[in-house]
């Protein structure tokens, strides 16, 4: 069974969309057209990007705030942790980056000049002993197999000796530009793990991205706040707006960008400047409610408008009556 205020409601809803056209048909005889609708406030959530537990609060309800001022702060236990550990895998990266951009370090390269000079010094003196032995070999003094071992200790030297040059050479080179590229490569990787880090870290501190007045205030320390879940809710005072709606005798004269004026109830004489910004393409019924079936007949177009208010006079929820040139 539907509630009392279940049905009231839609029907309340109605009535007030009657009433606004109502005014709109008597005001339109004249060279001036009216339209009486309810001011808004343009809305900012401030909401955290990440599920965090809430620390502070530092706005209430009704504060004025200014852009970029802090509101509230949050927090996530492993955070700080997985910074400090990205800041860490960024520090080795770079220094191994450095170690290899300075090449070898004097100690390595005498070591390597060294382990050459005793390869070159072993293919000397095997090269020796397979001299003599050959001798001894055509002599007859000596078994083939003395020979052929002489022959194998001079080739294993020689060998020895161009690897010990080898490993001089490269050590002299230093790393190779693949080597350089890679090192490079795990640097920035490491470099924008730590900057995603700290932008989460950053994401945490909850600050106004607009100036304006707090209108909600949602949880308070302690509390959980998921990803896109509204700590505070701002809204923009100096751009407050309101729709109201014309009849289809009325939306030729209409562009957006129009300047148009309008009044409050208690300031009959004070006009306050603003635009049209949106005018809907779609039309709407007019309400069915104690109307004549002429009236019943007619199509409304909702109108926004937004104004202008240094003042800050022009409060959410007042009534206000628009005029179109």
């Amino acid at each position: 069974m539907n509630t009392r205020k279940e049905i009231l409601e839609p029907a309340m809803k109605r009535l007030a969309l009657t009433l606004s056209l109502l005014l709109v048909s008597c005001a339109g005889g004249g060279d001036d057209t009216t339209a009486v609708g309810t001011l808004e406030l343009t809305e900012v959530d401030v909401a955290p990007t990440q599920p965090a537990r809430v620390v502070a609060v530092r706005a209430r309800e009704g504060d004025r705030v200014r852009a970029g001022d802090t509101l509230a702060v949050l927090t996530q236990a492993a955070l700080a942790g997985d910074v400090a550990g990205r800041e860490a895998r960024v520090a080795a990266a770079e220094a191994g980056l450095r170690d290899l951009q300075a090449g070898a370090r004097p100690a390595e390269v005498g070591s390597a000049e060294a382990a050459l000079r005793s390869a070159e010094a072993e293919v000397v003196r095997t090269q020796k002993d397979l001299t003599r032995m050959r001798t001894l070999a055509a002599a007859g003094a000596v078994p083939r197999q003395q020979l052929d071992a002489a022959v194998s200790a001079a080739t294993a030297a020689a060998s020895r000796r161009d690897s010990a040059r080898d490993a001089l050479r490269l050590v002299r080179e230093g790393a190779r530009a693949g080597q350089l590229q890679a090192a490079g490569a795990e640097v920035a990787a490491a470099r924008a793990a730590l900057q995603a880090g700290r932008a989460t870290q950053g994401d945490l501190t909850l600050l106004a991205p607009v100036a304006g007045v707090v209108l909600g205030r949602w949880m308070e320390p302690g509390e959980v706040a998921g990803a896109g879940s509204a700590v505070l809710t701002l809204g923009e005072p100096r751009r407050p707006w309101t729709r109201v709606y014309v009849n289809e005798r009325v939306l030729p004269r209409l562009r957006v960008g129009e300047a148009v004026t309008a009044v409050l109830d208690g300031f009959p004489d004070r006009r306050f400047q603003g635009r049209i910004v949106s005018i809907n393409d779609r039309a709407e019924y007019t309400p069915r409610v104690a109307l004549t079936e002429k009236e019943r007949a007619d199509l409304v177009f909702g109108v926004k408008v937004e104004f202008t208010d240094p003042g800050g006079m022009l409060k959410a929820g007042l009534p206000v009556t628009v005029t179109f040139p």
